[in-house]
């Protein structure tokens, strides 16, 4: 693994969306006017079937007010809780969007789910830049690479940007504990195994979360650090073995729903953020019966 440059401080802003308690963030450079997006939001009434780009809209602003230059639009995972949006951002700013290389993997798991066919590519060709484990790249001057962190879903990667990794849904906050591992591809061992690799970074490392459901009425909350979550994480810390892990993990994710906004996120994100159409190029989702 890559030693992180702990030297680099980047300015990270987060923007929470109530709706699926997420944060995205705007990654800056503090040298350059270089920025990211990590783990945009579109809004998505399911009820209506209708989209909303207020949160978009309000990174947009933001990176407009600052006179930023986006470079990437970071996809930690393929999220089951809310729509991507990635290209509606890029469309806006420019940048290029990019996600680990095993979204081949989740493609080729839900395009059977969705009954795809084979005018659906299961090879990763949505995004700009497919990444590998280890994989560097800049945001101006800023360093970053990527650590594979699979367990949550096969292509889950946290991204280590200066001294700030962003760990998508790998860790939640301290007393929030870590992320299901029961969807299609997810496994408890993997994920204890990936959390780990996390911790292994330097104590003082910042680590940003991508959910947040304020456990016990605290107020919502983004930021901890390594020390913080290898002490107090109710899920890992203070040396829980990693069988206890697996069966705390399986125990609580056989009691848990289905997020609401599964059936359209997989759909969406798993086309880099593009909702798919029909033959009359009419956007469209379908709800597989019996499938997750």
């Amino acid at each position: 693994m890559q030693s992180p440059d702990m030297k680099h401080h980047p300015d990270a802003t987060p923007f929470f969306d109530e709706g699926s308690n997420t944060f995205s963030y705007v990654v800056r450079d503090p040298e350059s006017q270089a920025c990211a997006v990590v783990d945009s939001v579109l809004d998505f009434d399911y009820a209506a079937g209708r989209l909303a780009f207020d949160g978009a809209d309000r990174i947009i602003a933001h990176i407009r007010e600052a006179g930023l230059t986006l470079d990437w639009l970071i996809e930690t995972h393929v999220h089951a809780d809310h729509l991507s949006a990635a290209p509606y951002i890029q469309e806006a700013l420019g940048g290029e969007i990019m996600i680990s290389e095993r979204i081949i993997d989740v493609q080729d798991t839900f395009g059977k789910v969705f009954n795809e066919g084979t005018e659906f590519q299961r090879d990763g060709s949505q995004f700009d830049r497919l990444l590998k484990d280890g994989d560097s790249y800049a945001i101006g001057s800023l360093p970053g690479f990527v650590m594979s962190t699979p367990g949550h879903t096969p292509a889950c990667m946290t991204h280590v940007i200066g001294d700030a990794a962003f760990v998508g849904d790998t860790l939640f906050m301290p007393d929030g504990g870590s992320a299901r591992a029961d969807f299609p591809g997810g496994d408890a061992g993997q994920l204890y195994d990936s959390i780990m690799r996390v911790l292994s970074l330097p104590d003082e490392m910042r680590l940003f979360m991508c959910h947040d459901y304020g456990p016990n009425g605290r107020d919502i909350a983004c930021e901890t650090t390594v020390a913080d979550e290898r002490a107090h994480n109710i899920h890992v810390g203070n040396g829980r073995s990693r069988a206890e892990f697996i069966e705390m993990r399986e125990a609580r994710d056989a009691t848990l729903a289905m997020p609401k906004l599964i059936i359209p996120s997989l759909q969406v994100n798993m086309r880099g953020g593009e909702v798919p159409t029909d033959a009359r190029g009419d956007m469209v989702l379908k709800v597989p019966v019996n499938k997750l």
